[in-house]
């Protein structure tokens, strides 16, 4: 599944697309994803675009008269601005009047879109239970150690949960435990201070060299414009099992252990 810097670089691959735009039509081929598409976006032709953002693995794209388009990629889901032909699992397309166009394409249905007006947003039941952002400013180590005190879940599993911070997926969290030398099995409420305040400069650093990158690219994942990803080529322990660790001066070979149903990979030799 896309995680954050992937849907972070969609987002920006849009924005530069189709912000200021003024929609022409919009053509939907197919009544369900996830969800049910909803009949009004058919209906959003004349709408002009504005500033697009992102809440966690939500892009949102948002119109002159007050109406949000919510969009989640799910598993498969990816935009393609200007596509060259019509493909099989294409599910719904905009046209602008400039004549340029996104087509919203996903093989396996688990992406969503939505309409919502921006007031209803925040308390959506989407958005209503969401943590922080990682990158803003309340994501900091006094609400990190305060949220994760007494918890005996293993931290890799809580820094993955969505009311704890949003957008730290699997491959990220593991990226990040490795650079902040933190076993992904320690207790979650048994990090000490300094350890916190590293953990979140490194799931920072590996979220912005990965957004810097185009995101990584797995199975389905591409930009907008079609291109992969090349974050992949940085991983330092995901996917790595029985090679040599990439730290400096350290004897270890990265394993794989299973923690919530997901493959977990580190260094027991650098990672306590």
């Amino acid at each position: 599944m896309p995680e954050l810097p992937e849907v972070e670089t969609v987002m920006r691959g849009m924005a530069k697309a189709i912000e200021k735009k003024r929609i022409k039509k919009v053509e939907v081929y197919s009544k369900r994803l996830r969800t049910p598409i909803p009949p009004q976006l058919a209906k959003i032709a004349g709408e002009t675009v504005g500033k697009l953002s992102r809440r966690a693995k939500y892009i949102l794209v948002p119109f002159n008269s007050g109406q949000t388009m919510v969009l989640h990629l799910g598993m498969t889901g990816r935009v393609t601005i200007n596509p060259p032909a019509p493909e099989k699992h294409d599910h719904f397309r905009i046209t602008f009047t400039d004549g340029s166009a996104i087509v919203y394409n996903d093989a396996r249905r688990f992406g969503l879109v939505d309409l919502m007006h921006k007031a209803d947003i925040s308390a959506h039941r989407f958005f209503a239970h969401l943590g922080p952002e990682p990158f803003s400013d309340d994501f900091s180590a006094a609400y990190l150690l305060d949220r994760l005190q007494d918890r005996k879940t293993a931290i890799k599993i809580a820094i993955m949960d969505q009311e704890t911070v949003v957008g730290v997926g699997n491959i990220y969290a593991a990226e990040a435990l490795h650079r902040a030398q933190i076993s992904p099995r320690r207790a979650a409420g048994d990090l000490k201070p300094t350890e916190t305040r590293s953990l979140i400069k490194h799931i920072r650093e590996v979220l912005q060299q990965s957004i810097d990158a185009g995101g990584s690219s797995l199975r389905d994942y591409v930009q907008t414009d079609g291109e992969l990803g090349y974050y992949q080529d940085e991983w330092r322990v995901y996917g790595r099992d029985g090679e040599k660790c990439l730290r400096r001066r350290c004897p270890g070979h990265i394993a794989r252990i299973v923690q919530g149903g997901r493959s977990t990979f580190f260094c027991p030799d650098c990672q306590k």
